[in-house]
Order: structure tokens, then sequence, then C-alpha cells
């Protein structure tokens, strides 16, 4: 709906099952949208809790076959990449990121709603293809970790599949990640100022920017070996003078900053649990954002601190032990600023303080055991062992989850209206707590005592080791219980009427003014614009500020809309495709084949790869033909750029990212001389001629984009028009190119033509997504859907093509010229 009123029909006539779904499907609430990731990310970690069960009961006790050899890393690998990737890092930073930052700004929405749902649903269908992968092979079993060159060995299966997984959820998870920084930079309520947001925007903000900086590494990990699975095209390959320790220098790039990722969140839950329920500000507010964002920088300075054990010069694993060590300093700092803040406060002893406090314990033995894993000798002896398990569920399991469960508790009055029974939330606790400690103890003393990690079965009579598994597993049994507790404290809470009065908890934030559970609108109220400190409802009510009543009627919310679930939807069935075919009968290991001569399943795979494009087109360009608002609206933002300039120039970073990894990583390869370019490469004449067309269309977009400005939309429209034959001229001359090269010489027997196909490749693929975002401008403006209420897409697509034309000079630089 555009315009929200006040309910007027029976608010206990309920909806049918459809209604609810097409809703969901449709909307662009921000707060439904978090309610998504939320139920999504308790499926997942309650899937790979009974998974996580299943591993224990097999190490129960010695000589075990519950269950056996890749069975065993199978349920592994689901277990950790569901636990991580779909429950730990989206649970916090988009779920309850996307239910209070719009509602702690003061703000109705997110910077791009629609961005919002598609988003989510991408994320939804990534956790679908894992699932669908079960039925198509099984489950890989390399380990979230998915090594080389275990995750290309031909006996194991459903790697491809989780590498377009991540992928796809990588691709989410930037899309939210710039929807945020680009939320908070540009639509905060009036006169609230960066250093007047409370804490938890800034754990969100900080997050955002730490993933679009990192997430390259992964998804140049997830790429290069899916690359090798599909085309044999590898960086890595030793075979051709590939060096496989850089697959771990990309993974750890991101997976160890992915910590953070998912740490910061929720330290920003702990303080705002912390002020609220010791009725006190923050204990060094300033001092903690400080924290935060030196954790951002310092973090991304200590991914080798996984790999000392791999052989790396003294001079680096130096280096990064001290790195390691100093990104223990602003963290310590902001669990002093927790204690800090209860200190001498008049404590509400309810279920979030439990859960806050227990997280500061536990949280400061797993910091511990990190800064002893920080330092080399130690990580020598134990870093295939139990040790690590241990520490990583101690800061992950029963340090960061332990805050997961505090903001639902927290929050739960203001999504629901309901509060969930203290009773049942501390028998929750307790059985958390005691089954942690239960499960993850025995196992720092497994560690030391010589237990291998990743290993399926143990003898007996190794001294303490049954009888610490059995006691480990005993504690896993009692995480179960402690999990149905949690699931029947939910459900239980909605037998009782809504009864949570606005600001249950006595709260500070601009979330408490709205009602319990909010409506679509959030706010029936303006703020005032005033903001002393983050606590502004403490300073209102201290100066006698009050809330400006608005008129329902007159707030106006964006269109809901099945663009982006159908988009969504595309990407998954395209997602499908990849996985299980592909685009030619082609194999590295049988060379390309008639395409009807394909196994029945890899056809019907590659068919859909095939359908899945045009439906992909249609619901993309259904999605822009669609104005957000139905009604003239003008937009809220604070800095002189809209909103799409500003989410397109926060995602633009994940892509330098991405990019930066792959050339980095080209660049060792030819300095030490493993990738020499071979006699016979691509001509530099042809690539100078398409920088000419690269360049001229980037003056020509640039210029049909102050055309747009100006009003004079027939040169817009031709414009646009040029831009996109320019792009596919350019593309023409690339695949000729792409085809002469490759059938000159055999990139699976040649490290420098393998990089160049890849990276030159994968620009090839970004000026296809490019031109498809000029393309999107062009439709709107033939027609008539942009005005000077509604600009269309034409300024992020224009400042996306701008970043494929740098990143084709650089290219031409280290291929073409080098």
């Amino acid at each position: 709906m555009t315009v929200q009123h006040a309910p007027l029909k029976d608010t206990h006539a309920r909806p049918g099952v459809w209604a609810v779904l097409k809703d969901y499907m449709m909307t662009t609430d921000h707060k439904k949208i978090g309610t998504l990731y939320i139920l999504t990310s308790i499926l997942g970690f309650a899937v790979a809790g009974l998974l996580a069960v299943g591993i224990r009961l097999q190490l129960a006790v010695p000589d075990n076959t519950f269950l056996v050899g890749n069975t065993y890393n199978q349920v592994l690998t689901v277990h950790a990449a569901l636990m991580i990737f779909f429950f730990l890092i989206p649970i916090g930073l988009f779920g309850f990121g996307n239910w209070f930052l719009p509602l702690q700004l003061g703000i109705r929405d997110v910077a791009l709603p629609r961005i919002n749902t598609f988003a989510v649903w991408l994320f939804i269908f990534s956790l679908i293809l894992v699932i669908l992968g079960l039925w198509n092979g099984g489950a890989p079993g390399v380990g979230w970790t998915f090594y080389y060159p275990l995750s290309v060995d031909a006996n194991q299966t459903g790697v491809s599949v989780l590498m377009v997984a991540l992928t796809l959820n990588g691709i989410a998870s930037l899309l939210g990640s710039a929807n945020f920084a680009a939320t908070i930079v540009n639509m905060r309520a009036p006169g609230m100022s960066l250093w007047k947001m409370p804490i938890f925007v800034w754990s969100v903000f900080a997050t955002s920017i730490l993933q679009l900086i990192s997430l390259g590494g992964l998804t140049a990990a997830a790429l290069v070996t899916y690359l090798e699975l599909k085309l044999g095209l590898s960086m890595f390959n030793p075979g051709i003078g590939g060096v496989p320790v850089m697959f771990q220098q990309f993974f750890w790039f991101y997976s160890h900053p992915a910590v953070y990722v998912m740490l910061l969140p929720y330290l920003g839950i702990g303080a705002e649990i912390a002020s609220t329920m010791a009725r006190k500000p923050l204990f060094g507010y300033r001092v903690m954002v400080y924290s935060i964002l030196a954790i951002v920088l310092v973090s991304l300075l200590v991914w080798v601190h996984h790999m000392f054990a791999v052989g790396l010069p003294d001079s680096w694993q130096i280096a990064f032990m001290i790195a390691t060590l100093i990104v223990a300093v602003p963290t310590g700092v902001k669990i002093f600023n927790l204690i800090g803040t209860l200190w001498g406060g008049r404590i509400v002893l309810k279920s979030p303080t439990y859960w806050l406090v227990g997280f500061i314990f536990n949280f400061l033995i797993g910091g511990i055991t990190g800064v002893s894993l920080g330092m080399i000798p130690f990580d020598y002896q134990v870093t295939m062992s139990y040790y690590v398990v241990a520490h990583f569920h101690n800061v992950m399991m029963f340090g960061t989850a332990f805050l997961a469960m505090g903001g639902l508790y927290y929050w739960w009055p203001k999504m629901t209206g309901r509060f969930m029974s203290e009773k049942l939330g501390l028998w929750h606790f307790w059985l958390f707590m005691i089954g942690s400690w239960m499960t993850f103890l025995p196992q720092y003393i497994l560690g030391l005592l010589g237990m291998p990690r990743r290993y399926y079965t143990y003898p007996a009579g190794n001294f303490a080791w049954s009888e610490l598994n059995l006691i480990s597993t005993v504690g896993a049994l009692i995480l179960l219980a402690g999990g149905i507790v949690w699931v029947l404290n939910m459900l239980q809470s909605f037998r009782a009427p809504a009864t949570a009065s606005a600001n249950p908890w006595g709260g500070f934030t601009l979330e408490w003014t709205a009602a319990s559970p909010p409506a679509a609108y959030n706010f029936a109220h303006e703020f005032p614009t005033n903001f002393p400190t983050e606590r502004p409802l403490y300073d209102w009510e201290q100066s006698g500020e009050t809330l400006t009543p608005v008129d329902p009627k007159s707030i106006h919310l964006p269109v809901d809309s099945w663009g982006p679930f159908l988009t969504a939807a595309a990407l998954l069935l395209m997602g499908y495709g990849l996985s299980f075919g592909w685009f030619t009968n082609y194999t590295p290991a049988g060379g390309l084949k008639p395409f009807f001569e394909m196994a029945p399943g890899a056809l019907f795979a590659s068919i859909v790869l095939y359908i899945s494009i045009p439906l992909f087109l249609f619901a993309l360009f259904k999605w822009a033909g669609t104005r957000e608002y139905d009604v003239p609206v003008a937009h809220h933002h604070l800095t002189k750029y809209d909103n799409g300039f500003m989410g397109m120039a926060w995602f633009i970073i994940s892509e330098v990212g991405l990019f930066g990894v792959l050339i980095a990583g080209y660049v060792y390869l030819r300095v030490i001389g493993a990738a020499e370019p071979p006699a016979l490469r691509p001509a530099i004449w042809l690539a100078a001629l398409n920088t000419l067309i690269l360049v001229a269309s980037s003056f020509v977009i640039h210029r049909a984009e102050q055309d747009n400005h100006h009003g004079k939309l027939t040169r817009f429209r031709l414009g646009l028009f040029i831009t996109l034959l320019l792009g596919a001229v350019f593309m023409i001359f690339q695949v000729y190119e792409f085809t002469l090269f490759g059938v000159e010489s055999d990139w699976k027997q040649n490290l420098w033509q393998a990089c160049f196909f890849i990276i030159v490749g994968l620009h090839g693929l970004h000026i296809l997504i490019g031109g498809t975002g000029v393309a999107l401008p062009f439709y709107q403006a033939m027609t008539g859907k942009m005005d000077k209420y509604n600009h269309g897409s034409i300024t992020p697509a224009s400042l996306y093509w701008h970043l494929v034309d740098v990143v084709w000079l650089l290219i031409v630089a280290i291929f073409y010229a080098w």
C-alpha cells in the first residue's frame, strides 16, 4: 500500500496463508523483511544444531559407526556453513538490522526498499539451493573452508552448488550492507548527527563497511574454485605453476573479518541491553565507537594467523601475530564498556540481562584463548586440534550467539507486542550456559591432549579422550534441550494477547516511541530536531520536548512489488542451472561434446539455466518499470546525493575488493615468475581499440546524465542508446578475442592464460551487468516512468558503468601492456 491508514476493521480477523505469503513476497516493509531474515536464520540454526548433535553422537564413544567417512564430512560441512552463513551473520546484521536500524534512526524505511526485498529473498533462495543440492549428488564433504585441492577432487559432490549458493548469499549480503550504509549516511532523522546515533546503528554501519571491503576474498575463492570445476580455469593448480596456498589467502581475507561481522552487531545489541537494563548512559560512548572502527581496520590485517603452520616467511608471521594481538585491544575495550555500563547501575534482572552477563563471561574466555592462538609457537602445537574447535565455538556459540538470544528477548515485545516467559527464558539461558561449557570446555582439554579436529572417530585407550568426549556429547544434548525450550517460549508467547506497551523496558532510543508492534509507517509522530546525546528520549524528557503527532493518512510508503521476488526466484533457477548444468556440454576432463548427450540431470539443469535468463530479464524490467511510489513523493536525504547513487557508491567498494583480490593474486603469480605470458597473447591494438570504445561510452553516459538533469530527454535517451551500442561493440570484440585466444592455446596448461580468462572474463560479465543496468533507465525513459519525483536508475547505472571502465584500464595495463 502507498498510504497507510489506521486500522478500522476487526483486528482479530486473520488473513489466509496465501494472503500472508503474498504479502511477504511483495513487501518493502523493513520490519517484515527483518522477520524473514530472523525466521530463516532460526531455521538454519535449528538444522545446523541437529547436525551438531549428530556429530557429537558419533564422537561420544571410541570407534563409533553412527556417522563415518564422507557422511561425517558432509554433516560437518553443512553444519558449519549453515551456522555461519545462514544464522550468525544474517540474524544479527540483517535480521535485527532491518528491524531496528530505521526505527532507531527515526525514519520510515531504508534507503532502497526494493533492493532490500530482493536481498532477503536471494538469501532465502541461496539456502534453498543448498538444500536442493542434497537431492543432486549429496552435500559437499570439504568443510566450510572448502580448501583447495580437496574442493576440486573428482570424488567430491555438491561443491559447485555450495560455491554458487555462497555467491548468491554474498550478493544479497553486499546489497543489504550497501543499503544500510546508504540509509545511515543519507536518511537519519533531521538533527541526528553521526555522533548522536545509537551504538547499535554504529555497529551495523561498521559491520556493513567491513562486509563491503572484505567479502571479495570469499567470492574470489568460490569463483575460482567453481571455474576450475566447470572449465578447468585455476590460479591454484600447482600442475601449471599455481599456488594452492593462495586459496587460503583469498579465503581468510574475508573469513577472519567474518568473525567480526558476526560479532560487531551483537556488541551493539549488548550495549543497548546494558544501557537500558542498568538505567544508565553507555559508558564511554565515543570510545566504544572508535573501538568498533578500530576493529574494522585491524581485522582486515590479521587473516594470516589462520595460516601460521603452512610455511609462510617468518616476517609475515610475526607481523600478523602483532596485528592479532593489537585487534584484541579494541575488542577488550568494548567488553569494559559493557561492564562499565552495568557497574553502579540499577540493574533490571530480566532475561536480556542474563544473556548479556553470560556473553561477557563466555566471550572473555573465548577472547583470551584467541590471543593464545595468535602466538605463533602455541598455534603450531594446537592449530589442527580440538583446541581450535573449542575456541571458535567459545567465541561464536556461547559468546556471540548469547547476544543473538539476548536481542530476541530484548526486542521481542517491540516486534510482537508480547513478552516471552521469564521462567522459560531462564531455563533457556541456564541450559545454554551449562550445555555450552559442558560441550566445549572438554574440547579445550582434548586439544591440549592431542585430539585432532575433523576426524570422525578415535581409538580407545588415549588418556581421558573417551570420558571428555562423552561429557561433550552430554553437553550438546543439554544445548538441544535449551533450543527446544527456546522454541516453546517463542510459540507460547503468541497464545497470549499483545499487551506490551510502546516502551516496556524503559529504553532511551527512538524505536521505543513506536507502537508494539510498530505500524507499517513506524511512527505516527515527528521528532524534535535537537539530539543532545544518543539517548534522545531521556534528553527530551528532561528538557520538556514533545513529539508532534502526524495523521497516518498523510504518510506515503513504497508500493509493494512482485519484481524483486521474481528476480530473486530467477536467480535461484539460474543458480540451479549453473550448479548442476552448464551452457554447453563441456567438462575439463572430457572437453566439448554435443549438448544433448549430457546426463539427464545435467541436461535438465542446463535447460533450466537457459530458461532462467529471459525470466530474470523480464522480472528485472518489470521491477524497473514500476514506480517506487504511486503518488509524487519528495525523497528525504541528508546529502546532495540521492539514495540510488549512495547505495551504488557503497556497493562499488565490494566490486573493488573482488577485483583487487583477484588482481593481487595474479600480480603475485606474475612477479614470482609462475604466470609468464605465452608467445601468442591477445594483440594490444585490439585492447587499445576497446579502451577507446569504453572510455568514449563513459563520456557519453555522463553527458546523457547531465542532459537528463537539464530536461533534455531526447538527447538523454539517445545518449543511453549510444552507450548500449558501444558496450555491445566492446563485447563483440571481446568474444572474438576470447574465441581466437582459446583456440590458439590450452588454458588448462598455461597459468597466465587461466588468469587472463578468469579476470578478463569476470570483467566481461560486469560489462553485461553494467549494460543491463544502463538498459533499465533507457526503458524507464522510453516508457515515461521518470520525472522529477521518480529519478529512475540512471545515477547508479552511470556510476557502475564508470567502474567497469576504470577496471578495464587496469586490466589493459597488467595483461596487455605488462
